[in-house]
């Protein structure tokens, strides 16, 4: 297959690419800085485009197979206006002229598959947020007001989706999880840091974490190009989410950490401060299924933390060595 991902330079992007290369396909990254190494690999191009406006890397979806666009500013930051504003347009805007990239080929992707992102469910606690009956985020009482800027966007980005016309090409949203990977730098490497260094749960513990393995993640999206009878929105997040306290305590048990002192909520104010990032991507409840997946009849690998976890430490650990 010819495979386009636009916004495929970062870790999740990266990581889809070298799976679907060790299997002989062709990826073409869409990228506003492409690196043009000379020590490319067979079948990988990197192709120039702003993420904003039709051009001549339009030309690269004639006749391709599969678009994954993944463009979007990190949400890892602090969610002044100007950090919103680029988060709403680099989202937006790339959904939008991939959209209409796609209308006007004359041979179209059979399918798009579009980023998106769990955080669009409520925060809760009484009970899981699925594709069916998930309750979307936004008029939770309790919760800072600053939360609902990024449900806003997420509504926004999967709205854009859904408005320009493709009747040849299928549409997927990829409500993500955290993709748990060992990637340096990456959310696995953070949170194993932050245990090593004697740290617990976060806040009070009670908000429920979703999480998706890598090799579950790569499945899904294969999953969902083969499948050409699925569309619409999907949970990708393993099917048993949990509490902050246990998802941390099953961390340090892998790695042997006996020390584990809970980090109240004032102080995770002060760190996401000086660490230019927001609390909500810690103490948000995201407890999110994968419901139309399971029933479509995928299979996770690593369908509960403790497995996904042990295999993630023993991996991780023999990189730091």
């Amino acid at each position: 297959m010819k495979i386009i991902i636009p916004g495929g330079n970062g870790q999740v992007g990266r990581m889809l690419t070298s799976a679907f290369m060790r299997e002989g396909h062709e990826c073409v990254v869409l990228t506003r800085k492409p690196s043009h190494s000379t020590d490319e690999a067979p079948g990988f191009r990197e192709v120039l485009w702003d993420g904003r406006t039709l051009g001549p890397w339009a030309d690269e979806l004639e006749g391709a197979d599969v678009v994954i666009n993944l463009a979007g500013r990190s949400v890892d930051c602090r969610y002044h206006e100007r950090n919103l504003r680029e988060m709403m347009a680099s989202r937006v805007d790339s959904t939008r002229v991939i959209g209409q990239a796609i209308a006007q080929a004359k041979n179209p992707p059979r399918v798009w598959l579009q980023a998106s992102t769990a955080t669009i469910y409520a925060h809760r606690y009484d009970a899981p947020n699925d594709e069916e009956t998930g309750i979307i985020g936004g008029n939770e009482s309790g919760v800072p007001a600053l939360w609902r800027k990024s449900i806003d966007i997420a509504q926004a980005w999967e709205a854009e989706l859904n408005a320009t016309p493709t009747p040849r090409t299928r549409k997927v949203a990829l409500r993500a999880a955290m993709v748990m990977s060992t990637a340096r730098l990456g959310v696995f490497h953070i949170l194993a840091r932050h245990c090593q260094l004697g740290f617990g749960r976060f806040g009070d513990g009670r908000q429920y974490v979703s999480w998706i393995h890598e090799h579950d993640f790569i499945a899904a999206v294969k999953f969902l190009i083969e499948r050409e009878d699925l569309a619409g929105p999907f949970n990708l997040a393993a099917p048993e989410p949990l509490p902050n306290r246990d998802f941390i305590a099953s961390l340090h048990t892998v790695l042997g950490r006996k020390l584990s002192m809970p980090v109240p909520r004032w102080a995770l104010e002060i760190g996401t401060f000086f660490l230019r990032t927001e609390t909500e991507l810690i103490l948000k409840s995201r407890r999110v299924v994968p419901t139309r997946l399971s029933k479509h009849g995928f299979t996770f690998r690593y369908p509960d933390w403790p497995s996904a976890v042990a295999d993630l430490a023993e991996r991780w650990s023999q990189q730091a060595i």
